[in-house]
């Protein structure tokens, strides 16, 4: 008898999570349960101190071709309470997450990507909205934070064609940090996931969530309103041993507190 095959994997190391959807003969389309799966990592990563940073991708080539259509057709839907598609778009982590996307990101599987917080992209990769095409809307987040990423005129194209773009196009414009041969993009991912690791914690988080909540901060708003997130950061032991640890060359000691 075949054993079920977990429909998300989740692996650890060095301080990164690794989620991977794993429906590779479903073009890892998502489900209820996948999403639920990814739910509980995302948790797990904000929770554990030992983790700093986040990638989700998929297996077999693709990273995830939407909604698993036919369950749809029966009625189920692939959303988690409080987090919505994919048991991310709606409420991503506080920590950072990067999206490590081989062949296609299409329909919530893009929102998903654009719901992580870095991209990088095979040069394959192709992401697209096709929701109009099957009578559908982008509403896992496409219709309004595919605008926020992209030219507008680039972001309507999209979302009224179901039209898919290229990474070389994503790149172009933006919207991916890496564009890389075809198989390279988890070990590219990691790589730059590493790289952030070794900052310190609370002044890599503070600094997402500034980005992230200052879209509707006016200018003069803004310097007030990121008070909040910076005075924890310069008050932190890890804003003294930052530099102390370059003032004695030393790789500093971050606790997170």
């Amino acid at each position: 008898m075949t054993e079920p095959v977990d429909e998300v994997i989740v692996e650890a190391s060095d301080g990164v999570l690794v989620i991977s959807i794993n429906r590779p003969q479903q073009r890892n389309a998502m489900t209820k349960s996948a999403s639920e799966a990814i739910a509980a990592a995302i948790d797990r990563l904000d929770a554990d101190p030992d983790l700093a940073v986040g990638i989700i991708t998929g297996a077999g080539g693709t990273f995830c071709a939407g909604m698993d259509l036919k369950r749809f057709q029966l009625g189920e839907r692939p959303v988690v309470d409080g987090r919505g598609f994919g048991g991310l778009v709606q409420a991503p982590p506080a920590k950072p997450l990067i999206a490590a996307v081989e062949g296609w990101a299409l329909g919530g599987g893009f929102e998903m990507v654009l719901a992580a917080d870095l991209l990088v992209a095979a040069e394959t990769a192709r992401f697209g909205l096709p929701e109009v095409k099957r009578g559908l809307i982008a509403r896992a987040g496409g219709i309004f934070r595919t605008p926020q990423v992209l030219p507008r005129a680039l972001a309507l194209e999209l979302l009224m064609t179901g039209e898919p773009m290229t990474a070389a196009q994503a790149a172009h414009h933006g919207l991916a940090n890496r564009v890389v041969p075809e198989g390279q993009a988890l070990s590219a991912a990691r790589e730059l996931a590493l790289t952030i690791a070794k900052n310190a914690p609370l002044a890599v988080r503070a600094s997402k969530a500034v980005v992230r909540e200052s879209r509707t901060w006016t200018d003069s708003e803004a310097f007030d309103r990121q008070t909040a997130y910076t005075d924890p950061v310069f008050a932190s032991q890890d804003a003294k041993e930052g530099p102390a640890a370059f003032a004695e060359k030393r790789a500093p000691r971050w606790t997170g507190s």
